[in-house]
């Protein structure tokens, strides 16, 4: 297998276990199931369309979805049998990024999924000399549907010069470049290598307690390594893939398919946890009692039996009362959910995993393709606050300022057309600068923050956001914070309130409620969050401890600017979004 290309995993799959439902999507309330040969044979009559519309080796073709959808599995299969590079795109980007990474990657077909981007993007692609036609995978009037391509190669099988160009792909070559993020910068374009992202599907295999006759809901952005890379390994293990309408439908999707294995960002779990908390809320007498002596009880979970048996016994209890509700809510199969791109509460782990809901979380980049670490099931293999134990084949080391530094199969060819981006990433000894600090704990590896985002107060003395802010979400109160302070005083906070739980608090307290604003404002609700936040400071030094805040009326959105398509801060953004509120903490 170490000569094993991207393409090769469908057809690895139809050898040993060929599926009815290799792929889904849902189409006008239906889910519409695609076979491993209806699978192969489309993207082989894509590839056949492409040649003859004159893409060779080399050439790059983007794919810009709203949605994870099986066109876009043909798009990218045939892509990478002829050798082209598929250059997937978030939709929610700038219309500068966008042309910037048009031009860079000399972008010559554009797949769209829907009306709404076809009008964005066909007005951007006449600026982009390189662009020969704009299709979508929607029926959109006017526009280029993608079975006139596929058609053409239906017309035009060139199966001969299919297989010669695929012999000529070595496991090396260029398959994608994943464009960065533009928050901090221009975008970089991220050279992966077949290799690279199929070291990471082999790695990651055996960490998966699913095999061919599981389903996988998928619903982060195929356009993002980490879905990616996941949608080749289930491929890799033989699981159905079904891919949710969207991120509003996810609750709805997971009791449908009953999937065995999803992939969540800590966002997404907070979320569904503030929803269940929500509903014990709304529970009367004995029920509400019994709901939250199961989430405390939850909230106390140690791994590997280390609470004893009397609180093996109470938790049996309460599985079967409540936490057995919790399973059924989510589809009752799930075997294991995974977690990355964001740090995870640990409290969130705790109770997911008392509820019989395993969530191990992992640690990579795009730039490492993207796994780097990750907790796995069995005896000592989880430890709750890290990313857990290296994957085979990775070699992790902490510099002296507490960098991670990683080398290994995974890492990246380099930034395309930026030598000197990729020499300050690379360095001489083959080693990646993640930009991350961390340590090890034993065997796991833990992050503390991001190297970038450490906060400088003017006393000199750094402070790292993100456990300060995964520490002050504990709060029921807070559904969004973000650390402020770099070159101030003290440390202060943005705060988005979980406004359900609030005007649940409100109600109780005889608190008149209208908008969020009359909210916030409430000398009342600024008493709650003083307790809560001098709670909390308690488990920091002084420096690290939240003197002031802004509570704001809004929730932080992708769509509003302030997160990235992955459910990250966009830092500098809201800093600059809310500069009123940021001034206001520092006041004298």
């Amino acid at each position: 297998m170490d000569s094993m290309r991207i393409f090769d995993i469908p057809y690895l799959q139809k050898e040993k276990f060929p599926k009815e439902d290799c792929i889904a999507s849902k189409v006008n309330g239906a889910w519409v199931k695609i076979s491993t040969q209806e699978f192969i044979s489309t993207a082989e009559n894509l590839a056949y369309g492409f040649l003859d519309a004159g893409i060779k080796k080399g050439d790059a073709i983007s794919t810009v979805c709203s949605n994870n959808r099986i066109e876009w599995n043909f798009v990218d299969l045939a892509i990478l049998m002829i050798g082209a590079v598929h250059v997937p795109v978030y939709p929610t980007i700038s219309d500068d990024d966008f042309k910037f990474i048009f031009k860079d990657a000399e972008i010559k077909y554009v797949f769209v999924s829907d009306e709404k981007l076809y009008n964005k993007i066909s007005v951007i692609a006449k600026d982009i000399p390189t662009i020969k036609n704009v299709h979508t995978f929607n029926e959109v009037v006017g526009a280029t549907h993608w079975k006139e391509l596929l058609s053409i190669g239906e017309k035009n099988p060139q199966p001969e010069r299919l297989e010669s160009i695929k012999r000529s792909i070595s496991p090396a070559d260029l398959a994608t470049m994943i464009y960065t993020s533009g928050t901090t910068g221009t975008p970089k374009g991220v050279m992966l290598s077949h290799s690279n992202l199929v070291s990471n599907v082999l790695a990651s295999k055996v960490f998966v307690p699913v095999r061919e006759d599981g389903r996988a809901l998928s619903f982060l952005p195929l356009c993002h390594v980490y879905e990616r890379m996941l949608n080749y390994l289930y491929q890799y293990l033989g699981i159905s893939i079904y891919y949710a309408e969207s991120i509003d439908t996810i609750g709805d999707n997971l009791k449908e398919v009953k999937p065995k294995v999803f992939v969540a960002v800590p966002r997404v779990l907070e979320k569904i946890y503030d929803k269940v908390i929500a509903a014990g809320n709304n529970l009367t007498g004995i029920k509400k009692k019994l709901f939250f002596w199961a989430v405390d009880l939850g909230l106390r979970y140690e791994l590997d039996h280390a609470n004893g048996w009397w609180y093996d016994f109470q938790l049996s209890i309460a599985t079967k009362l409540v936490f057995s509700k919790w399973q059924a809510a989510i589809g009752g199969n799930v075997k294991v959910v995974a977690s990355g791109s964001a740090p995870l509460q640990p409290r969130l782990q705790r109770i997911f995993w008392a509820a019989g809901i395993p969530i191990l979380e992992g640690y990579g980049l795009t730039e490492t393709s993207p796994v780097i670490s990750v907790n796995r099931l069995g005896k000592g293999n989880t430890k709750f606050g890290t990313v857990g134990p290296l994957i085979p084949d990775v070699e992790v080391k902490i510099a002296d300022d507490g960098e991670i530094l990683c080398k290994g199969p995974n890492v990246m060819m380099g930034y395309y057309k930026r030598p000197d981006l990729t020499m300050e990433a690379i360095d001489r000894d083959g080693w990646f600068h993640t930009g991350d600090i961390g340590v090890f704990k034993d065997k796991f590896l833990m992050i503390t923050d991001r190297k970038k985002e450490l906060l400088k107060t003017s006393g000199g003395k750094y402070i790292a956001p993100q456990p300060i802010e995964n520490k002050l979400k504990e709060s029921s109160y807070i559904s969004q914070i973000m650390v402020v302070g770099d070159s101030q005083k003290f440390a202060g906070a943005l705060i988005v309130p979980n406004f359900h739980n609030l005007e649940a608090w409100c109600k109780t307290n005889n608190i008149p409620v209208t908008d969020h604003k009359t909210i916030i404002e409430n000398p009342k609700i600024h008493a709650l969050f003083d307790a809560e936040r001098d709670r909390l400071n308690q488990n920091f030094g002084h420096v690290e401890q939240i003197k002031r805040y802004e509570l704001l009326p809004d929730e932080w959105t992708i769509d509003g600017g302030e997160l990235t398509p992955t459910l990250k801060l966009k830092r500098k953004f809201i800093l600059t979004k809310y500069k009123f509120s940021y001034e206001k903490i520092y006041v004298e």
